[in-house]
């Protein structure tokens, strides 16, 4: 099933406490499977199908399991894509092309471009956005889609990287309010023109894009932030301001999760 437009979620989200589990899936995953079902074609009698994609993390496996019982919880057929050591199946765009999401999780964004350029993920990725196939991710798996952001992809210190696919014609941060080092650089390299236009999202938000254009930031928790900085162009002043953020249904209540 694919969604009525080339649709991306890009969050810093998806994941809540469970009493058992590592973590459940929550309400921003939830979305990303109802944006996959609009075309209103597909058997709602069979479960929502989603490939894990964990490049980013190296395809840790502990994590990939961790991703299946979350899965097993909320009643979604999930798998996993893994290029380490080399890929789990013959034909990558053909086994992509039969998910109704691709969710892309989160770890070094500088690898994972890398080891996606090096096997044409790249290019596939682009096909099957253009085909409706719903792209989402966390944290290295928002930034992804967008020109860049910063990355600890090189070590503790923060970094900016430009280089990201460009799906989508901004710079991206993610988890701007719990790292707190994340917006102080984000607002210099804005300022300085190394980052264009840059969408900020907080832990629990995300952002849902329509082709190339921002439809609306979303939040699975009360109280998140998304905002965005860009300059001025008359006078290349810095502005940042707050976009207004839709609770999902089953948002979490604002405090710490």
């Amino acid at each position: 099933m694919t969604a009525s437009a080339p649709t991306i979620l890009a969050t810093s989200a998806g994941y809540v406490p469970h009493p058992r589990l590592r973590f459940a899936f929550g309400p921003m995953m939830r979305l990303a499977t109802e944006l996959a079902a609009e075309d209103g074609w597909h058997d709602p009698s069979g479960p929502p199908r989603i490939c894990n994609v964990s490049t980013a993390s190296g395809d840790d496996a502990r994590f990939q399991r961790d991703m299946e019982e979350a899965a097993r919880e909320a009643r979604y057929e999930l798998h996993h894509l893994s290029l380490f050591s080399t890929p789990n199946v013959s034909d990558v765009p053909a086994y992509l092309r039969s998910f109704d999401v691709i969710w892309v999780n989160g770890g070094s964004v500088v690898n994972l471009l890398a080891v996606w350029r090096a096997h044409g993920l790249d290019r596939v990725m682009r096909q099957l956005w253009g085909e409706g196939v719903v792209l989402a991710g966390v944290s290295a798996g928002s930034i992804c889609w967008h020109t860049g952001g910063v990355t600890d992809s090189f070590g503790p210190d923060l970094a900016p990287v430009t280089d990201g696919l460009g799906l989508l014609p901004w710079a991206n941060g993610v988890h701007c309010d719990t790292e707190e080092a994340r917006m102080p650089l984000l607002r210099r390299l804005v300022a300085e023109g190394t980052l264009r236009e840059t969408l900020c999202t907080d832990d629990s938000t995300g952002l849902l894009y329509r082709s190339q254009q921002l439809a609306e930031a979303v939040s699975e928790k009360e109280g998140a932030r998304v905002r965005r900085l860009h300059r001025e162009p008359s006078t290349g002043v810095l502005i940042e301001e707050d976009l207004p953020v839709r609770l999902l249904d089953g948002a979490l209540p604002a405090g710490p999760s």
